[in-house]
């Protein structure tokens, strides 16, 4: 890739588009473009209503009580990003991105709560807007097969965001994944250092791993992945970030792999589709993966030109 572009705060043109475009890269970020603070002050603040406060516990009693199954792990929470432009005219741009920690249960009573909307603070700086929000990090993957097709997901009706709907491979980083439960104060530099550079690393080993127990690809037939941008969808101000694979397997390869995947429980059935086709599916598309599409048409747009 060339020098990458890095937007911030990128708007659609439509007033009622179902996201917003927080970050846009269409040249695409590596690992080495992105770096991580991984800091308690990106935490969520408390509400200072109470009622709402209080209400986050109700919801999750209330869900726990439906669904014996609900786990309350611990999230990566978005705090927002700043820019670091190379010092040279042929460096290229990089970004700084700032994480806090939350869990599931504080994402079902605050983003997920039907009383969202008050949980948002009258602001365009995004990290005040969303400050009383859970807001954690989800990530998707534009998986690219070698036939040039993208692949899609339907999701069961068993999960529980966006039943049936289409959706690009992906989940969220995970914090126990690389052995964090909770802030550590670090004993010293190197040490908060280290941690920044694990949370770093995780966010692009998560995406694969999210593609790989997804749609059961081996891992040796994915190329390194890219962030192209975040996403974040208007509806209950949920974040994502996205990334652009290219996979060197064919289509119908795919749809044969997909049929033992490890999670496959979580979709019904997998699309490989054109990028015409991706459009069409769009409207039943979540808000953040609709914005993942405009991400990656974004992409497409700037390897044209160039």
């Amino acid at each position: 890739m060339e020098k990458a572009a890095v937007s911030a705060s990128a708007k659609t043109s439509e007033l009622s588009s179902p996201f917003k475009l927080l970050l846009s890269c269409p040249a695409g970020l590596s690992p080495s473009q992105v770096s991580v603070v991984f800091d308690e002050a990106y935490d969520r603040i408390r509400h200072p209503d109470t009622y709402l406060e209080n209400s986050i516990a109700e919801i999750w009693d209330q869900r726990v009580q439906i669904n014996k199954s609900l786990y309350n792990g611990t999230k990566f929470r978005y705090g927002g990003y700043v820019l670091l432009h190379g010092d040279g005219p042929n460096q290229v741009s990089r970004i700084c991105l700032h994480l806090g920690l939350t869990d599931y249960r504080t994402f079902m009573g605050t983003n997920l709560n039907p009383l969202w909307e008050k949980f948002l603070v009258p602001s365009e700086d995004d990290s005040i807007c969303c400050q009383h929000t859970s807001s954690p990090l989800g990530n998707g993957a534009i998986v690219e097969t070698s036939d040039n097709k993208i692949i899609v997901l339907r999701r069961s009706s068993n999960v529980g965001e966006f039943p049936g709907r289409f959706v690009f491979p992906g989940g969220h980083p995970e914090p126990q994944e690389i052995g964090i439960t909770s802030h550590q104060y670090a004993k010293d530099l190197t040490e908060s250092e280290l941690i920044n550079q694990k949370v770093s690393q995780e966010m692009f080993d998560s995406i694969i791993r999210e593609v790989v127990e997804e749609i059961g690809v081996p891992l040796a037939s994915l190329h390194n992945p890219l962030l192209i941008g975040i996403s974040r969808r208007e509806l209950n101000v949920r974040p994502a970030a996205f990334f652009f694979i290219k996979c060197s397997l064919e289509s119908k390869e795919i749809q044969k792999l997909y049929l033992s995947a490890q999670d496959g429980y979580e979709s019904t059935q997998l699309y490989a589709v054109s990028v015409t086709d991706l459009g069409n599916m769009a409207s039943n598309m979540p808000g953040c993966h609709q914005g993942g599409l405009a991400l990656y048409k974004l992409m497409v747009e700037a390897l044209t030109i160039t």
